[in-house]
């Protein structure tokens, strides 16, 4: 009797807790699709400090509420108000310039912001409400840059650089009329940690800037559809193994008006990267790269007549070297520098002379980023990998010793802004559990205020968060893999697999951070009654230049290995349908997804590849030489990785998407793939998306998800 009543008992709990279970299910939201692909850095971005910055030469830190500039100070806590919305369109009102609908300062010096409306670029100084230089923006101009000391802005309109000053003086720097010569911009294709064209010295007299000519590059036809009649829109896209554009820096002095360029030498087929003016503006360093990119020397020239002055260091890898951060001056003669020559990203003490002071940070780490120098108690604040590979701390690195002092402490993602003075730090931080949390911190480490800790943005909403995985090849390297399953879950049942990949250099898509690195759209595709699976394999960041460059001139071969060992996982899983596997990727990972559907074709059973590099002498020359080298150098790498060699192995559903004025990834790739799939007699989906670049943008991107999940539901 006591055990019947018992047994009833446990079946009225059970029953209790499966109907809480469902209503409380039942009340949760499901996304829209557009929720889904639009939302997750607009609706469902985790509350933060919008704009915080740190003001200059201070203790305050200042963000935006309500449309109001606030700043506290970190050692009273005291806050006040800067500045509003309201008053800066009262000011811009002043001045007839046109009011701003979003307020977005930046900071330029301890009293002045910068912000833009659409017409200008409007500087004020903040404490007597007041204009201090109003630059309008040209027609068609890009590239802004101003001086330090906001006499001039730089900008390029078409292939040449031009300066205004706040009066709207005009000179032009440059006056080129030749196709292919630019002046002023990013040069080759954003490699290299290259990102911009033009560089002001410290006092603002002196402006840098990239010279390309690349009229001798081929040009490669793009289709414009916006005309009646369709036209050619020719870019210039130099192929792994052809010609290259040549690139020279100059220096132009606003004083004198005259231009020298830098004596960088022969052969003109090099890469001038990691550009940086010498304190006192006589001289510039330049990274020169060769263009087969296995040696690098670091040199410095004089400013005013462009003479080499010094090659201070070189640099040599049987692979490749690929510098990424320009030096960091630490006084006058002093600089630092990160180089992977050890095997992994640390930092190194230099003179001025050439000569090695000491190599700061060493281990089997990463340095990600240096985020200050506090000259006064010499300490280096870094963020790096000490922790593990998937995680990023901050840390104060001794330069009298190298002893380092880690500064926080949490499992997951963090973020030091450092003030001024180098006593405080604030630490945006986020973990696979944690949307986003904000704390004062000084530099001691010790913790001082929390300032604000996000709730889940999802909270009222069906999504499933991902979980971190970790498993081990057979030759005992070990990966990290997220996974995320429907909400409603269930152990008993068998679940078709997405494998969301990339897979390439310079990614990594797992991540100890607030969704784990994946898109709001796997979620919600999760919830559709599939599992979500992304492993980041050999070849990809953080984890080392033997786990990177592993891949050098066999692009493919070990990434599908190393993919295949998440497969191998998913198979032991009892919730997995192992007949039922899927793959997706863009870009690389597109490559990745048909390399995975041809080469282990018995695995997945349909693949969409958006975006996908196919042949590899198809692809541009910085990228493509780096990791394969010429097709002249290694045709059995080109072969092997060339995709159409391997049509006929398709067993499952393949779509593949391009877009048509893809300047990236060209669509020759996927045609020419078409074509052989063609011949071979083997059928292949293919869709276009016209007047998109390299991936699909904005609101169009809802129907590019669309396409990728109706596929998925289709045929998986």
């Amino acid at each position: 009797m006591v055990l019947s009543n018992m047994f009833i008992m446990r079946r009225i709990i059970f029953l209790f807790v499966s109907v809480t279970l469902a209503i409380v299910s039942f009340a949760q939201k499901d996304l829209s699709l557009e929720q889904a692909v639009l939302g997750q850095w607009s609706e469902f971005r985790p509350k933060s400090l919008t704009a915080f910055s740190w003001r200059p030469n201070s203790t305050e830190y200042t963000y935006l509420r309500n449309d109001t500039l606030l700043g506290v100070d970190a050692k009273s806590n005291s806050v006040r108000k800067i500045c509003s919305l309201d008053e800066v369109n009262g000011l811009l009102e002043t001045l007839g310039a046109k009011r701003i609908r979003r307020f977005y300062p930046l900071w330029v010096d301890n009293k002045t912001i910068r912000i833009r409306n659409s017409s200008s670029f409007v500087f004020i100084d903040v404490e007597n409400k007041n204009l201090v230089a109003q630059f309008q923006i040209p027609e068609g101009s890009e590239n802004h840059e101003f001086s330090s000391d906001l006499r001039w802005m730089s900008y390029t309109v078409g292939q040449n650089l031009f300066l205004v000053d706040a009066k709207g003086n005009q000179i032009a720097v440059t006056n080129d009329s030749i196709d292919g010569l630019v002046n002023g911009q990013s040069v080759h294709r954003n490699e290299f940690g290259i990102t911009k064209g033009t560089f002001w010295s410290p006092s603002g007299r002196y402006l840098a800037y990239y010279h390309m000519d690349e009229s001798m590059v081929t040009r490669y036809p793009l289709v414009d559809i916006t005309k009646r009649v369709a036209e050619v829109d020719y870019i210039r896209y130099p192929m792994a193994g052809m010609k290259s554009h040549e690139v020279t820096l100059r220096v132009y002095d606003t004083q004198s008006g005259k231009t020298v360029e830098l004596k960088t030498g022969e052969p003109k087929e090099q890469y001038l990267t990691n550009v940086d003016w010498s304190p006192d503006e006589t001289s510039i360093y330049i990274a020169v790269l060769n263009r087969g990119q296995n040696h690098m020397k670091f040199n410095r020239y004089n400013a005013h007549s462009g003479n080499l002055e010094q090659t201070l260091f070189e640099e040599k890898s049987d692979k490749y070297v690929e510098p990424l951060n320009p030096p960091l001056f630490i006084d006058n003669n002093t600089f630092l520098w990160q180089s992977r020559r050890d095997g992994w990203n640390h930092i190194y003490i230099y003179k001025t002379d050439g000569s090695l002071v000491k190599q700061l940070t060493k281990g089997e780490w990463e340095v990600i980023s240096i985020n200050g120098v506090d000259k006064k108690n010499k300490v280096v604040y870094i963020t790096a990998t000490k922790q593990s590979p998937i995680e990023k701390q901050v840390y104060g690195v001794r330069i009298k010793n190298g002893s380092i002092k880690q500064l926080t402490f949490d499992s997951g993602t963090h973020r030091g802004y450092f003030s001024s003075d180098y006593k405080y730090f604030i630490d945006f931080y986020s973990s696979i559990t944690v949307p986003n949390r904000v704390t004062l911190f000084n530099t001691r480490g010790k913790s001082l205020k929390l300032l604000l800790d996000a709730s889940n943005p999802y909270e009222g909403y069906n999504v499933p968060l991902p979980k971190l995985v970790t498993l081990k090849s057979d030759d005992g390297v070990t990966f990290y893999g997220r996974i995320i399953k429907p909400t409603n879950f269930d152990s008993t049942k068998k679940y078709p697999v997405v494998v969301y990949v990339y897979g390439g250099p310079h990614s990594q898509l797992v991540t100890n951070s607030w969704m784990g690195g994946s898109r709001l759209w796997e979620s919600y595709l999760a919830n559709k009654g599939y599992i979500l699976f992304t492993l980041d394999n050999r070849g990809t960041i953080n984890r080392g230049a033997e786990f990177e460059q592993v891949i050098h001139r066999q692009l493919g071969v070990q990434e599908l290995k190393d993919q295949l060992v998440g497969v191998k996982y998913l198979k032991s899983l009892p919730y997995v349908d192992s007949t039922r596997i899927g793959v997706h990727g863009w870009s690389f990972g597109g490559f990745m997804t048909i390399t995975m559907m041809l080469k282990a074709s018995d695995v997945f059973k349909v693949g969409v590849a958006g975006g996908p590099v196919t042949d590899w002498k198809f692809y541009e020359v910085m990228y493509g030489e780096r990791y394969m080298d010429t097709p002249q150098e290694n045709p059995e790498g080109y072969k092997n990785a060339d995709l159409k060699n391997y049509v006929s192995n398709l067993k499952g559903k393949l779509l593949i998407i391009h877009d048509d004025m893809d300047n990236t990834v060209v669509p020759q790739h996927s045609l020419t793939l078409l074509h052989s799939f063609v011949k071979a007699g083997v059928q292949v989906d293919f869709f276009m998306y016209p007047q998109h670049q390299h991936n699909v943008r904005g609101k169009d991107r809802v129907h590019l998800i669309d396409k990728v999940i109706r596929y998925f539901e289709d045929y998986l």
